[in-house]
């Protein structure tokens, strides 16, 4: 066994066949000049990229999110974390 692998726990199948990579944020996540100073939104709604991941951030689940926000979806939230790794994947550090 690989000990850089380890502590990876093993995947069954079950959890392969629930697992849906490749959220499409781009379906999701729009940028209008005109609504919230052109910060990223979710679906034309005037909550933000930065809102959600800061609900998330302070440890707000999702029901929760959903339940205060019933325009939003479970894929929002998704797309969300998407949008923000494909940002990151972007950010160097020097």
């Amino acid at each position: 066994m690989d000990p850089a692998t380890a502590h990876v726990p093993a995947v069954n199948r079950s959890s392969q066949e629930a697992y849906r990579p490749g959220v499409d944020w781009r379906s999701r996540i729009r940028v209008d000049p005109g609504k919230r100073g052109g910060r990223p939104c979710i679906r034309g709604l005037r909550i933000t990229v930065g809102d959600v991941l800061e609900y998330l951030a302070s440890g707000m689940s999702e029901d929760e999110i959903l339940h205060d926000f019933p325009d939003l979806e479970s894929e929002d939230i998704r797309a969300t974390l998407a949008f923000a790794a494909a940002r990151e994947e972007r950010v160097r550090f020097r």
